[in-house]
């Protein structure tokens, strides 16, 4: 077999992919012209906007879409595809165009979130990697928002790496800082995406040491007083005392992982300030989500430490997008079964406004859309042309201002936790006969 050659992406899918491939080419209809759209026919349970998660890194991946010659014999071998299907895939680019909602944008159910065109040999076979990782890195992005507006401008460190597969942890940690997280533990997140990272020590260190002072004063001499001293290894008040004797009342902060939160930081508060530490911060971590943030509204505070519920989209892993085939040579198609219709054609997608800049609803036009009136706003963008990435598109940070611009628009119901109907409705307009 030969040599396995440049990393691709192109196995990173499933194998109904290739044999529709297979088929298609064997019929003669693998160079129809189709048009793909992924939306979500509803939101997860209980929420109420969507983020959208992963662009950038779905015109990575598509980008590198290819079979080597390693791959190409591992198919055949396998019998995926034959002799035909193998020819094709040898030269295969990914040369239609893509468009779609920005990186950052908000959606709603059965929005247009990407439209992917091209010959169906050219678009079928992107679905299962376009899904993977809309759908993880949207469903991380909306728990993280929601736990950015819980916070109230509280800074959230993301530290879930240990929590889930080690190549998705990267992933959800970008996600979470496109949702407005301020750093992540993750490194290969800060040397792949420029995500700020922060981190300190944890039980283990001082549990290395013989008492906690010496553990302290090591930490000290190497990270310097603004560090953050982990304080409940043992018991917290004690900690407390402890860390402000090897710091001085200068130190940055301290940190609190277990026991009842929001007792616990409102004695650490007490404590640190009886003994004159009155500006060391209070980080907390352990099991936190949106509703524990939320919860800590009133404790003092400072910022917060979220793992599990992060990288886990805080019990929704899915943003339960599908790819599906709308419009072939022309002609609108769509799938008509009881519980899982969609409308057939190509869309176009805007958000109407109130004068105030609030959002008032979605509007999915199936065909041409009519002139854009006053308060409306085009949510589709050009990413890819001719299998091009278009130059010029929002880089990570600019993703970032947009979304928090973006939620600021909702509807004050919107930014609830509380389960309802999502913040605004999705109306669709059939395209005229």
């Amino acid at each position: 077999m030969p040599e396995p050659g440049p990393v691709t992406t192109a196995l990173l899918t499933d194998r109904y992919e290739l044999t529709m491939l297979a088929s298609a080419l064997r019929d003669g209809t693998a160079g129809r012209h189709c048009v793909f759209e992924v939306f979500a026919r509803r939101l997860p349970d209980g929420r109420r906007y969507g983020v959208v998660g992963g662009t950038d890194r779905v015109l990575e991946a598509i980008a590198d879409f290819t079979f080597d010659e390693a791959t190409l014999e591992f198919l055949v071998e396998d019998d995926v595809i034959d002799e035909q299907t193998r020819d094709y895939l040898s030269t295969y680019r990914f040369s239609g165009d893509v468009d779609g909602y920005r990186e950052g944008e908000l959606y709603f159910p059965f929005s247009p979130i990407l439209t992917v065109s091209g010959t169906f040999a050219d678009t079928v076979i992107l679905e299962t990697i376009v899904l993977s990782v809309m759908n993880h890195d949207s469903a991380v992005a909306a728990a993280s928002a929601r736990m950015v507006t819980a916070a109230g401008g509280r800074p959230i460190i993301e530290m879930g790496s240990r929590r889930t597969h080690e190549h998705a942890a990267v992933a959800a940690a970008r996600a979470a800082y496109l949702a407005g997280f301020a750093s992540t533990s993750n490194l290969a997140a800060s040397r792949r995406w420029g995500v700020p990272t922060t981190g300190t020590a944890a039980h283990a260190f001082v549990l290395l040491h013989d008492n906690e002072k010496s553990a302290f004063a090591a930490q000290l001499e190497s990270m310097g007083i603004d560090t953050t001293l982990l304080v409940d290894t043992y018991d917290i008040a004690r900690g407390i005392e402890v860390a402000v004797e090897a710091a001085g009342t200068h130190l940055g902060a301290v940190r609190i992982d277990s026991g009842d939160i929001a007792v616990m930081a409102r004695h650490a508060r007490e404590r640190l300030d009886v003994l004159g530490a009155t500006g060391t911060r209070i980080v907390v971590s352990g099991d936190l989500d949106e509703f524990s943030i939320a919860a800590l509204a009133a404790a003092p505070v400072d910022s917060y430490g979220v793992g599990t519920s992060v990288v886990t989209g805080s019990g929704e892993p899915t943003a339960h997008m599908v790819y599906k085939l709308v419009e072939v040579d022309g002609r609108p198609v769509a799938k008509r079964s009881e519980h899982k219709a969609s409308q057939g054609g190509r869309k176009t997608a805007r958000r109407a406004h109130k004068a105030t800049g609030t959002a008032i609803e979605e509007i999915v036009f199936a065909g041409v859309a009519p002139e854009t009136a006053e308060g409306e706003q085009d949510l589709q963008i050009p990413l890819i042309r001719g299998g091009q990435r278009v130059a010029g598109l929002p880089t990570l940070a600019q993703a970032r201002e947009h979304l928090r611009a973006a939620t600021v628009t909702l509807p004050w119901d919107g930014l609830k936790l509380s389960r309802g109907e999502p913040a605004i409705p999705t109306r669709i307009v059939p395209a005229i006969a």
